[in-house]
């Protein structure tokens, strides 16, 4: 099962989240035939796409991360909500790039310079967007940087995925820490050393095998810490016939006409799940009427 653990350390002045994730995304890997780069790209803006919707404390919020770039992956797009489902694609899923100097999955080389947007639906008239350059393309610098610009809230975020010789998911995983207002300025630099010499997080999944448990301990060893909720995560499409049909429908009678004419019949592939739906001649004429 993956899962997220929900934390308040050093007397309210740091908020942390610690998700597993390994189970999605092989999941999400497996479902979009995605190579090894794909898969650490689309599987760190998974995993900090469901951590951000549990962030959010409501179950009908959701959030739309949509990283643009132009390298050969093109970019990444995840939608998360409250409940800890998240759902998500790569432009380019079987796209390759030569491994860094020192060995690991070139993601920022895959998506190359373009742009992080998210969105906000927090159930209001409009969603609040943010948009920010990529810093680096590696996906955890740049939810940071977003952080930092558009919500004036310093973060430290990790994200992680190790990818086995077979293509599937060895480990997968990620943590988003925030400063929440009137944070000291100890409790900071604390903080920030103590981080900045902890081994990545697949070396503690892997190599060490620490449980998210005790790599959240790990992470708040200076203070005093309260886990104060685990949430469930799951990959999860809500695809239908029903919203594949208004789409269709948003084509317009014309072009409906004309693909009866043409084809004789329509079939529409889900993004995210890959899911096809297929509508006969028949479905395509009742919506003609129905128009």
């Amino acid at each position: 099962m993956d899962y997220c653990l929900h934390a308040m350390a050093a007397n309210g002045q740091i908020r942390a989240f610690v998700a597993n994730t390994k189970g999605l995304v092989n999941k999400a890997a497996t479902l979009h035939q995605t190579s090894p780069v794909a898969t650490a790209a689309l599987g760190r803006a998974l995993t900090v796409g469901s951590i951000m919707g549990l962030m959010s404390g409501n179950d009908k919020d959701s959030i739309t991360i949509n990283i643009k770039g132009d390298g050969p992956l093109g970019g990444v797009l995840v939608v998360s909500d409250g409940l800890g489902r998240v759902k998500g694609y790569a432009n380019n899923p079987q796209a390759d790039v030569p491994n860094r100097a020192d060995g690991k999955l070139n993601v920022g080389g895959a998506i190359g310079a373009g742009n992080l947007t998210i969105a906000k639906d927090l159930g209001l008239k409009e969603p609040y967007i943010g948009t920010i350059e990529l810093v680096s393309g590696e996906v955890a610098e740049d939810v940071a940087s977003y952080f930092f610009t558009s919500e004036q809230t310093p973060s430290i975020v990790s994200l992680g995925v190790l990818v086995d010789r077979d293509l599937s998911v060895k480990q997968a995983a990620g943590f988003i820490i925030q400063l929440l207002p009137g944070c000291g300025d100890e409790v900071i630099d604390l903080l920030e050393g103590h981080i900045s010499v902890l081994p990545p997080l697949t070396t503690l999944l892997e190599e060490e095998g620490q449980t998210i448990e005790e790599i959240l301990a790990l992470l708040l060893a200076p203070f005093g810490y309260e886990i104060t909720k685990k949430s469930e995560i799951e990959l999860h499409c809500n695809c239908s016939k029903d919203k594949m049909e208004r789409a269709l429908i948003s084509l317009g009678k014309a072009e409906i006409d004309q693909i009866i004419q043409e084809q004789g019949v329509a079939e529409l592939v889900c993004h995210f799940c890959n899911e096809v739906y297929t509508f006969t001649k028949e479905d395509l004429g009742k919506i003609l009427e129905d128009i």
